[in-house]
């Protein structure tokens, strides 16, 4: 299993088109994939999950992986929570 802390850089924090894409860059993985924000913890590759959040730009979150490709999938996660517009 592999956790990292996660500021979201987003402009708008993730919005409807963001969590798609977000849910879009988890579902490429075989690894369960989970964000947890104020005690709430939601599978990555649900979108109805991930808006259930309302996370803003600046929030932070802890970002779980767990499987056979749970260092890419993690390091995907960061990627698009730091640089996606």
């Amino acid at each position: 299993m592999k956790r990292s802390t996660v500021e979201i850089k987003l402009r708008n924090g993730l919005e409807a088109r963001p969590v798609a894409m977000l849910v879009q860059v988890a579902s490429k993985f075989e690894s369960r994939i989970y964000l947890e924000s104020t005690g709430k913890k939601v599978n990555a590759k649900s979108i109805m999950g991930m808006m259930s959040l309302g996370l803003v730009s600046g929030d932070q979150v802890i970002v779980t992986a767990d499987g056979t490709d749970e260092d890419e999938a993690v390091d995907a996660i960061e990627k698009y929570l730091y640089n996606a517009e």
